[in-house]
This record gives C-alpha cells, sequence and structure tokens, in this order.
C-alpha cells in the first residue's frame, strides 16, 4: 500500500504544481491610453476603469502620458497603493518626454515592488549613422530584475510608432537590440507597445522588410490576425508583444492575449472609448517557485475574459 502512496506522490505532486502554476505567474502588459493627460486625469469613472486595468497586471507599460506636470504616476500609484491591506506595492519609472517637435509623450511602467525592481534604464540614441531619428518617440530601455520568475531579469523595449513611419520603426527595433546587447549583458528581451503593426500602417508584402519579423530569434506573441482596437468598425492587430532569448520559453502557454476591458466591465462602445481606442495586450512569465514559496507569491487572480478575434 506506501509503495503504491509513494508512486502517486510524484503525479499528485504535478498536479498540484499545474494547479497553482498559472496563479503564481507574472502577469506583463502594455496599454496605449489614449492622450492620457489632465482631461483624463481629472475624469474620476475613466481613472477607476485605467486602475482596475492596471491592478490586474504585476508590470504595465503605459503610453501616450502627456503630462507636461508629472502629475498622472504619482496620482495612479496613490490609488493603486492607498488601500492596499495586503502589502501590495507599485512604484514606476517613467521615461523623460518624447517627441521631435512641442508634441510630447512618455512611457512609464508601473510595476509591483514585491516582485520587480528597475536594474538599468536609458533612452535609445537613435543617432545611427546614414539612418538618424528614425523614431518618433525613442525607445525607453528597461531592465527589470525579477526574481522569482523562471527568468531573473529581462530588458523591456516599448516603443509607439507614429502610424505612417510604423514600417521603419518595427525594423530598427533590431538595432536598438543590438545596442543594449554591447551595453548590458541581458539575455531575455520583450519587444511590446502600440506598433500600429497591422491594416494599411503595415501591409503584408511590408512584412518582409522588418527584421524584428523576418529574424526567426524574435518570437511574436500578439499575431497579425488579432483585433486590439475598441471600435467595433476596425480589425488591427497594431499593439504586439515581441520575445527574444530563454524568456520564450518561460511563456505561460495560451497566456498571450488582448484584454477586452469592455466586455469584461460590461461598457458600452463610447464608454470604453473615453478609456482608450485600444485594448491592453498581455502575457504571464511562469514563476520559479510555483510550490515552495507560494504564499508570498502573486495572489490568485480571477480570470477576465480576453478578446481573441
Amino acid at each position: 500500500r506506501s509503495a503504491r502512496m509513494s508512486q502517486s506522490l510524484p503525479a499528485l505532486l504535478l498536479l498540484l504544481l499545474l494547479s497553482v502554476h498559472g496563479t503564481l505567474a507574472l502577469r506583463v502588459c502594455s496599454f496605449n491610453v489614449r492622450s492620457f493627460g489632465e482631461t483624463k486625469r481629472e475624469n474620476q469613472k475613466v481613472m477607476d476603469i485605467i486602475v482596475k486595468i492596471i491592478k490586474r497586471c504585476d508590470i504595465m507599460l503605459l503610453m501616450e502620458i502627456k503630462d507636461s506636470n508629472n502629475r498622472i504616476c504619482p496620482m495612479l500609484l496613490k490609488r493603486l497603493n492607498g488601500n492596499s491591506r495586503r502589502g501590495i506595492k507599485y512604484n514606476y519609472v517613467i521615461s523623460p518626454r518624447l517627441g521631435r517637435n512641442a508634441y510630447k509623450e512618455q512611457y512609464a511602467f508601473l510595476y509591483m515592488e514585491k516582485l520587480l525592481s528597475v536594474k538599468k534604464s536609458y533612452v535609445y540614441g537613435d543617432n545611427q549613422n546614414g539612418d538618424a531619428d528614425v523614431f518618433s518617440r525613442e525607445p525607453f530601455v528597461t531592465w527589470f530584475q525579477s526574481p522569482h520568475t523562471a527568468v531573473k531579469d529581462f530588458v523591456i523595449v516599448p516603443l509607439h510608432t507614429t502610424p505612417e513611419t510604423s514600417i521603419k520603426e518595427i525594423d530598427e527595433l533590431v538595432d536598438v537590440y543590438m545596442d543594449v546587447k554591447k551595453r548590458w549583458n541581458a539575455q531575455n528581451f520583450i519587444f511590446m507597445g502600440d506598433f500600429n503593426a497591422g491594416c494599411s500602417y503595415v501591409p503584408k508584402k511590408s512584412w518582409r522588410n522588418i527584421r524584428l519579423r523576418t529574424d526567426p530569434g524574435f518570437v511574436w506573441l500578439i499575431g497579425d490576425q488579432e483585433d486590439t482596437t475598441v471600435k467595433e468598425s476596425t480589425n488591427c492587430a497594431y499593439d504586439r508583444i515581441v520575445l527574444r532569448g530563454q524568456i520564450i520559453s518561460s511563456v505561460v502557454p495560451n497566456s498571450n492575449s488582448i484584454f477586452n476591458f469592455q466586455k469584461a466591465y460590461e461598457l458600452s462602445e463610447e464608454e470604453a472609448l473615453n478609456i482608450s481606442d485600444h485594448f491592453p495586450v498581455e502575457f504571464k512569465l511562469q514563476s520559479s517557485r510555483a510550490i515552495t514559496n507560494s504564499k508570498k507569491s502573486v495572489s490568485p487572480k480571477k480570470k477576465k475574459k480576453a478578446k481573441s478575434s
């Protein structure tokens, strides 16, 4: 009897491991909050939903922040951390204001302090010979330490392209990758953001001119057939996540998805468009401590509906 029991123990442990596996994973998200400035900041209902969307994630890239007074992130932090009973604390790192002329935007990462920390960051120089100033908003390259995931650190390269130049900007991310490799001993890369990588901005025939797509070392988690737009009248995979390195094998299977907050929070199209014209994109990274320290790990999250059309 004891022999039979000892034989079944590994199977039981495996079942237990699989059952907690998904809940302990690190959720990585990217969200273009259209024109995130003072008007949106002062709209209580909109801010409530933005906070809810961020809270689903362990790290969230926010784009299109238009905030010359640096009020948005401190306000979000206050909302995220204010009523925390479980000691869950978010922190943030934000880029300088980026853009070629008077129009500027910022990238920001909001992340859970217990799970992640920033090792280094820099704004890509965008001054390569004969090919300078390709990016409308240069990537704010940020290296994160992640002690509780299977990969212990990763670099995130965020990008919000200008639609008309998105083919060139997406292609140029390979140059950013090579620049980071020269600077840092980093092995794991996440390229994500609003690439405007769909519909008329990147026609099918253009993909062969984009090294980020033609080099098989870069793996695309959000496919060309997906729809990351809120409007019913559009069906475009503008928002993308691309990985490079060992991190590829650490993705929780089928965790790469689009979070349809309109469905999840039962909003009309008009209400959803008040938040953004984009849905967030996301994936999960496997935890390295699925059983041993489960109490200290990421708390289980209820599964939300994700748009997968």
